[in-house]
């Protein structure tokens, strides 16, 4: 890839860049192309579970996004997540988690990274696993008022968390393939 144009469309919120570009095809010939790409950085997600007590923290939040496309009423069922903001992903996902959800943890289990949206959104998302007793609850959590977030914290029993990806009350990408992750690798085994 030869890139010849990169235009800043907007830098309102995050950044939306236009990208002028020569793509090698598969028969060698090269072709011009021109798309757009949302960088709003990369971030961090994690599934806390409670082993003993076969429940996953989780948090339901409002996400303007979802509403827009259909969402009723824009609240979605999520793992704790959030943006690197210059920190490695462990620290990230430590610092989110008691921002949200007010469990303290320790060193979270990195299980792998992915793009999530690669057609039109830069950010690569770190995804972790960390075992939690209550123990762990050291707060309320609820996210930064003066961000905005009004986060609800749910424990949820981990054979209802995969039947809410089944009837539609869990709908978003990163945490349904956390809870895949706790099936594949026995978490709850």
């Amino acid at each position: 890839m030869r890139v010849q144009n990169i235009e800043c469309l907007s830098d309102n919120w995050y950044h939306l860049y236009r990208v002028s570009f020569d793509l090698r095809r598969s028969n060698g010939e090269w072709q011009s192309q021109q798309r757009e790409a949302y960088d709003r950085g990369n971030g961090a997600a994690i599934l806390l579970y409670n082993r003993a007590a076969g429940t996953v923290i989780l948090t339901r939040q409002f996400r303007l996004p979802s509403f827009v496309n259909g969402n009723e009423n824009g609240m979605l069922i999520e793992v704790p997540a959030g943006l690197l903001d210059d920190r490695d992903p462990a620290s990230a996902v430590i610092a989110e988690v008691e921002e949200e959800t007010g469990y303290r943890i320790g060193k979270p289990q990195k299980v792998f990274d992915l793009f999530m949206s690669p057609g039109s959104v830069t950010e690569r998302l770190h995804l972790f696993v960390a075992e939690v007793t209550s123990d762990h609850r050291a707060g309320e959590g609820g996210g930064l008022h003066e961000e905005g977030e009004d986060i609800h914290v749910l424990e949820v029993p981990f054979r209802d968390a995969l039947a809410m990806i089944s009837d539609g009350r869990i709908r978003d990408a990163k945490t349904v393939i956390l809870l895949q992750h706790a099936v594949l690798n026995g978490l709850f085994d």
